[in-house]
């Protein structure tokens, strides 16, 4: 019972009031049926065992028809499972089709849009954003002396196979060690 309150003179308070109080029975009787459906196909299904008293060669045999009536519960449930998928496929299909049917959705055309980065922060994070983005200001600016430089040294470094022999074995190792300072 949901709600005991009565107002005097108002009939679709009190209609809804009975509707209420309605569904909610109906719901309790659903559930104790629902119960009492299991209870009995368990029963059915599944007498209890009786294990006392039976020989190795009985308890064997009745492992063995549990595990066949294992397989078979799996079967079927393998089946049901295929066709709930199957039914799921062919639902979606049916929707796109009234969909299809219904009329179609034709998309507008998209305009080409200029925005700098600065608008599309204070778009995205609105008061939050407060700098401003140079994007160019953070790049790496390369000066001309640079570039020289960096083609003296890659002429320096000459054909790598004779750097590469030049310090193999022993000897290239022992440079390498005094290069690097580890010789003083």
């Amino acid at each position: 019972v949901i709600c005991q309150i009565r107002r005097p003179g108002n009939p679709k308070v009190d209609i809804k009031i009975m509707l209420l109080n309605r569904a909610m029975e109906d719901l309790e009787k659903e559930k104790q049926d629902r119960e009492e459906e299991k209870n009995r196909y368990l029963k059915e299904k599944h007498p209890p065992l009786q294990l006392s008293g039976l020989s190795l060669g009985e308890l064997q045999n009745l492992c063995k028809q549990l595990y066949a009536k294992i397989d078979v519960v799996d079967e079927e449930r393998f089946d049901y499972e295929d066709k709930v998928n199957k039914h799921n496929k062919d639902i979606n299909e049916l929707k796109l089709k009234v969909q299809d049917l219904g009329g179609k959705f034709k998309k507008p055309a998209l305009r080409k849009v200029r925005v700098s980065a600065d608008e599309m922060m204070r778009a995205l994070l609105g008061s939050k954003h407060k700098g401003s983005m140079d994007l160019r200001a953070n790049l790496k600016s390369v000066k001309k002396e640079d570039i020289k430089q960096e083609k003296v040294l890659t002429s320096e470094v000459g054909d790598w196979r004779k750097n590469v022999e030049a310090m193999s074995g022993m000897e290239g190792r022992k440079k390498m060690f005094d290069a690097a300072g580890g010789g003083q």
